[in-house]
């Protein structure tokens, strides 16, 4: 599937709720005699329909609220659309193997995505928060990751392996969270051509947040830091 260019262009120890599945409370096998028993389950959402009314750019975290050592700016709308494509590992105009494993189109604007980033001086690694708005739960993203763990991209005569592992969700105080590693390695690779990121996401209402920590080295990624400013960027959008 390719991107097109008008769409695609960083403490634990809460308690969280996620979306429940589907099960079959009882089924009468036609034809035949035995039956098949279970207990009834709610269906998880499949639309969100809580709007949060702050425009996302004011729910940002302040660029002052980042952790110590990450200089922080906040982007303006095209750099965010190049922000969020590095984020997944697929740019604008890439092409994606295999179907239907392209991150959903987005749209870039004060109130659909707003991008502030902190990087970190002497390492190079940065720490990222975005928001945006999204009229689907949090369980569709959970479920398109299962399905596509390893993706093929392809964009301008250049291939990488976008590889996703999803984590232990973190537990805050939020409709529904994720966690993931992933790594974007390009098919000649050198030293520190490998992009590694470690995402923290939750959704409150239409507002998604996720906080990534991003690096080209092989050093463990910053989880204080991670964990603090996601907590920072929950609780400010749960304000509103």
């Amino acid at each position: 599937m390719t991107v097109p260019n008008s769409t695609r262009r960083g403490p634990r120890g809460f308690a969280v709720s996620g979306w429940t599945s589907l099960a079959a409370s009882a089924a009468l096998l036609t034809g035949c005699a035995s039956t098949v028993t279970g207990h009834p389950v709610a269906a998880g959402p499949s639309a969100v329909i809580q709007h949060v009314a702050a425009q996302l750019s004011t729910l940002l975290p302040d660029t002052t609220q980042f952790p110590a050592r990450y200089e922080a700016v906040v982007l303006p709308p095209e750099a965010a659309a190049q922000a969020s494509g590095d984020l997944t590992g697929v740019g604008r105009g890439s092409t994606v193997q295999p179907d239907g494993c392209a991150p959903p189109a987005q749209q870039f604007g004060p109130n659909q995505t707003a991008v502030a980033v902190g990087t970190d001086n002497e390492t190079r690694a940065t720490i990222t928060v975005e928001l945006t708005r999204t009229g689907q739960p949090l369980s569709a993203l959970r479920d398109q990751l299962r399905r596509c763990q390893q993706m093929r991209v392809s964009r301008a005569g250049a291939t990488t392996t976008v590889t996703t592992e999803l984590q232990a969700p973190p537990p805050i105080d939020a409709d529904d969270t994720l966690a993931l590693h992933r790594t974007v390695v390009p098919q000649v690779s050198m030293p520190g051509l490998t992009q590694s990121m470690q995402t923290l996401t939750g959704q409150i209402g239409d507002v998604r947040i996720a906080v990534t920590y991003m690096s080209f080295s092989d050093a463990q990624p910053d989880t204080a830091a991670l964990d603090e400013l996601f907590t920072t960027a929950v609780g400010k959008v749960k304000k509103g």
